[in-house]
C-alpha cells in the first residue's frame, strides 16, 4: 500500500501505513544502523515525525516515499552519532593493581632496603649497582674500582646474604 486514501486523517492514515509497512522499514533500518532496537527506534520516529507532519504533506500517495527518506536520514543521524560519540569516548583506564596489592608490594620494598643496609658497603653497592641500575659486570667493576671477578664475588655473597635475611622475616 503505498497510496493513502484522500479523505484520511493523520491517525488513520499512519495506522494503515504502520501496518502494512512497519517491518520493510525496519529491515532497512536495520541494514543501516545493524541494530535491531536503534532501527525499530528510528523507524517509530520517522512514523511519530510523519504523524505530526500529516496536514503539511503536499501529496499523501508520496507517505510511503517520506518514510523512507525519514528512517535514512534518521539512519544517517544515528550513524553520525555514533561516530562522534566513538572518536570523544573516554579511552579505558589501564588496569591499577589493587591497595592491597600496592601495600604488600611496599612491605616487600622496605624489607628488601631494610636487608639491603644491613649489607656490607661493598656487597650492598654490586647489588644496588646490578638490579637497581641495571649496569653490567663490566660497568659495576669500572664504578666501584674493582675487577669483574670482585664484581661477581661481591654479588653472590651480597644475594645469599639478602635472601637469609629476607628468608628470616617471613
Amino acid at each position: 500500500m503505498g497510496a493513502v486514501p484522500v479523505g484520511w486523517d493523520a491517525d488513520m492514515a499512519v495506522t494503515a501505513l504502520y501496518s502494512a509497512h512497519f517491518r520493510s522499514l525496519v529491515r532497512l533500518a536495520v541494514l543501516l544502523v545493524r541494530d535491531m532496537a536503534t532501527a525499530e527506534e528510528v523507524v517509530q520516529d520517522a512514523f511519530v515525525a510523519i504523524h505530526g507532519a500529516w496536514r503539511r504533506l503536499r501529496d499523501p500517495d508520496k507517505a510511503l516515499a517520506y518514510l523512507r527518506q525519514s528512517v535514512v536520514n534518521r539512519s544517517r543521524s544515528v550513524l553520525r552519532h555514533r561516530a562522534v560519540v566513538e572518536k570523544y569516548a573516554p579511552k579505558g583506564l589501564p588496569d591499577a593493581p589493587s591497595a592491597e596489592n600496592g601495600a604488600i608490594g611496599e612491605l616487600e620494598r622496605s624489607a628488601v632496603i631494610e636487608a639491603l643496609r644491613a649489607l656490607p658497603t661493598r656487597q650492598r653497592e654490586a647489588l644496588v649497582l646490578r638490579y637497581y641500575g641495571d649496569l653490567s659486570e663490566a660497568e659495576i667493576a669500572h664504578a666501584m674500582g674493582i675487577s669483574k671477578g670482585a664484581v661477581k664475588s661481591h654479588t653472590a655473597r651480597g644475594m645469599a646474604a639478602l635472601r637469609s635475611v629476607l628468608e628470616k622475616m617471613s
